[in-house]
């Protein structure tokens, strides 16, 4: 008869370990989102504050890259890997290269980012990406789930990278040249929810975790949800602040729900 955890492969005392850490450090910030207390970047940047602030553009850098590079090292850092190994590593790799392009070639940034709050997040995303990738590496010649879920997350993963990446030309066109202001989104699933982006990242992550059916993976997906959850709600009620003509039916997160 099949456990309960079935679909994940055996966990030791370290990937439990760092699963729980993970999960409860990303989801505190989600919590904090809620509360108000928000990372400084976006629209939801304090320009205001004195912390010491970078450049939308240098932050977001900042963000992805140190990520990004960990992930194309980790293909020579363990060469002798299995598909599913090579399949995580090269999702978070694709994932953190797209973002890094973005920056460079899509999105058109107006404010600040406080540097604090970008270390915080280059940090989570580096340091997550490794765990992942290296948590791969210790499950493998381990026995296999008895549920396969990594070709159904390759195609959530496509379905959600591909949702991401259009929601955000979305926003990249909002602007004309020298603008700065914000407007209220328009296009794809911005008419049922306000974070569409958001929502595509978590079915992508999802589908990291189906590729790799380690807890660590859920446990980072499961606090990447929560903290989205927040950011999504703080950035309706910003809306709803700023714009007075903003359709209160439009939800955060998840269309006619949340």
């Amino acid at each position: 008869m099949a456990q309960p955890l079935d679909f994940l492969y055996p966990s030791s005392l370290f990937i439990t370990s760092m699963s729980l850490v993970t999960f409860l450090s990303i989801s505190f910030f989600g919590v904090l989102e809620i509360l108000g207390i928000h990372l400084q970047y976006s629209k939801l940047w304090n320009s205001n504050s004195r912390r010491f602030k970078i450049s939308s553009t240098a932050g977001m850098l900042l963000l992805y890259a140190p990520a990004s590079l960990f992930g194309i090292a980790s293909f020579a850092i363990f060469p002798e890997s299995d598909l599913r190994s090579l399949l995580v590593a090269a999702a978070l790799t694709f994932h953190f290269f797209k973002r890094v392009l973005e920056v460079l070639f899509v999105h058109k940034y107006s404010g600040g980012m406080a540097l604090d709050s970008a270390i915080i997040i280059s940090l989570s995303y580096t340091l997550s990406t490794a765990t992942m990738i290296y948590t791969q590496h210790l499950v493998q010649g381990l026995d296999q789930p008895s549920v396969d879920l990594k070709y159904p997350g390759i195609l959530l993963f496509l379905l959600g990278i591909s949702g991401n990446f259009y929601h955000h030309l979305l926003l990249s066109t909002l602007r004309k040249k020298d603008e700065k202001g914000y407007k209220i989104p328009r296009g794809g699933l911005f008419h049922l929810v306000i974070c569409p982006h958001y929502l595509f990242e978590i079915i992508q992550f999802i589908g990291v975790s189906f590729i790799s059916q380690t807890l660590y993976s859920f446990s980072f997906t499961i606090g990447t949800i929560v903290y989205l959850i927040g950011r999504s709600n703080a950035n309706r009620k910003w809306y709803l602040s700023k714009f007075e003509n903003f359709p209160r039916e439009v939800k955060a997160l998840l269309p006619y729900i949340f």
